[in-house]
């Protein structure tokens, strides 16, 4: 009886484990080549945040191993990203976008910023503006492309891990002074992205 008792536990884990998804997931049982990043881009949360969870100091995981899963990054606001990402780096390489998506998540993470990806994308600026351009001028309400939505999964995925970028601008389309006092992280084709 204790046997068919924990038989029956452990299949309805399997089955949670396996049709959870999105926002609603809380378990993840490994299946055979898994990785922690194809996990993170597959239910929108970041490696390093599994890692923390699940009390792992590596990336080494093991079929049948259960994994308690962060809270995910909505569908929404991975297609808001994206179409923030789209308008943003239209034109920009593939490197590019996961680095505009990851200012996106950076400033969710810092305090100077508001705490959601919804007001991290419509923050207005102190003259009454906005952040970002597509949002003042209507170009997020553009679809996105699938490289913009697979540069947001990236980006989920790795959050955490970069080099803390904040801000971006492309020097030759911005006369903003400001902006060039901030430490520069990296530059990625007509981006510098910064601190």
């Amino acid at each position: 009886m204790l046997k068919k008792l924990l038989m029956s536990s452990f299949i309805a884990t399997v089955l949670f484990s396996a049709t959870a998804v999105g926002a609603s997931a809380s378990t993840y049982t490994v299946k055979s080549g898994d990785s922690l990043w194809e996990i993170g881009k597959k239910y929108g949360v970041s490696v390093k945040d599994i890692q923390s969870l699940n009390n792992k100091r590596n990336h080494l995981i093991f079929p049948g191993e259960t994994l308690k899963l962060p809270k995910a990054v909505t569908a929404s606001e991975k297609e808001l990203m994206a179409r923030l990402v789209h308008a943003e780096a239209k034109g920009e390489s593939y490197a590019g976008k996961v680095a505009v998506a990851t200012v996106i998540l950076n400033r969710v993470d810092s305090d100077s910023f508001p705490n959601t990806i919804n007001g991290v994308v419509h923050e207005r600026t102190p003259h009454g503006g906005y952040q970002f351009t597509p949002v003042q001028n209507g170009q997020i309400n553009l679809a996105a492309d699938k490289e913009a939505m697979k540069a947001v999964e990236e980006a989920i995925a790795f959050r955490g891990q970069g080099k803390g970028s904040l801000y971006f601008y492309n020097p030759a389309k911005t006369n903003d002074q400001w902006i060039r006092t901030r430490a520069v992280t990296t530059t990625i084709g007509n981006h510098v992205f910064a601190k």
